[in-house]
């Protein structure tokens, strides 16, 4: 059985929407694109390094989109970005579509059977990266098994969020954690079985 691992750029609010540029995704009418950033140091560069290690990319169709326009043309900062295998959530996207062709080992799943059915395979660990209705879907499901979350040191009130839309009740343990200088946490955690509750002082 495979992990499949979500990793997000999400604000001290949960804003995970257009982190990387101002014209990511402007949906809603979203002004702050690229909000990250102004917060990239040495520290976080080489963070991420270690989350870019190859694995399968779990992509919803919007995330798709942009990574397949813009990483096959900068494969060179992402090793084995091109040879990984991708599938993508999408009831749009077509086999036959350029977007598939062009961006090799790209394949389409239709539902969230056919997500179980992938977890459920042989292979590497599948990573999620931005996708936000996936995320939703996938965490209602409880078929995250990690969260690695970088929390930006500001809100937005307004934007995407992760945890929107449902979140079943779920225990996630902290394995690592590291702020760097400019102030972002990055935080890895991993699901832990069933939420518990007591009393303060007991």
């Amino acid at each position: 059985m495979r992990k499949i691992i979500v990793l997000e750029f999400i604000t001290l609010d949960g804003v995970m929407q257009a982190p990387g540029g101002p014209e990511e995704d402007t949906s809603g009418g979203f002004k702050f694109g690229g909000w990250s950033a102004p917060y990239w140091d040495d520290a976080s560069d080489k963070l991420m390094q270690n989350q870019m290690a190859p694995a399968d990319l779990l992509l919803g169709r919007k995330t798709f989109e942009i990574f397949s326009s813009y990483w096959p043309a900068h494969a060179d900062n992402w090793p084995d970005i091109m040879d990984v295998n991708k599938y993508v959530l999408s009831n749009t996207i077509k086999a036959s579509d350029s977007i598939v062709t062009q961006w090799k080992n790209s394949n389409i799943l239709k539902s969230l059977t056919d997500i179980q059915k992938l977890k459920n395979s042989n292979g590497s660990d599948l990573k999620v990266w931005g996708s936000g209705e996936l995320v939703q879907l996938l965490l209602k499901n409880d078929l995250v098994d990690e969260l690695l979350l970088k929390i930006y040191p500001l809100t937005l009130g307004k934007g995407k969020k992760i945890f929107d839309n449902g979140p079943i009740p779920a225990a996630f343990r902290l394995t690592e954690s590291t702020a760097t200088p400019s102030g972002v946490i990055f935080a890895s955690y991993e699901r832990a079985g069933e939420v518990k509750t007591g009393t303060m002082g007991a």
